[in-house]
């Protein structure tokens, strides 16, 4: 049995392109132990969350908008995945599977079959929506 590391050092370095190919690649491979990440998966257990304020994390806001919306439901379907997969991509109400909604909802392709496969697929209540008390 593995210990994982958490250096927040490396949360530091943000969201590259490297890393986002890495996800992007590893949304492909749902079926498989730690989605084919490997020893990666550590490594990329900060940008598992929406960063706001001090906390470290990504804007997944921001990257989606240069994303394709086949690979934003690809991110949306391994964070949702990873959070009860991989130790420390738990997430709660910071998780990039909420601003990645919103991103499609608002260009207008959310699929409609996702929100259901999102409940099917994850214990974090705040999914795929957010918390109520930051909407209001």
């Amino acid at each position: 049995m593995t210990v994982e590391r958490w250096d927040p050092a490396g949360a530091a370095a943000g969201l590259t392109p490297q890393k986002l190919e890495r996800l992007l690649e590893a949304s492909r491979h749902l079926d498989e132990p730690r989605f084919g990440l490997g020893e990666a998966a550590a490594e990329l257990a900060p940008l598992a969350r929406q960063a706001t304020g001090s906390r470290l994390g990504a804007d997944w806001a921001e990257t989606a908008e240069g994303l394709a919306d086949d690979e934003v439901v690809a991110l949306i379907r391994l964070f949702t995945l990873a959070e009860s997969a991989l130790p420390g991509w738990e997430a709660g109400d910071a998780s990039p599977v909420i601003p990645l909604a919103a991103v499609l909802k608002r260009r207008g392709s959310y699929p409609g079959d996702l929100t259901g496969w999102i409940r099917a697929n994850s214990d974090n209540r705040f999914l795929p929506y957010g918390n109520l008390m930051n909407r209001l």
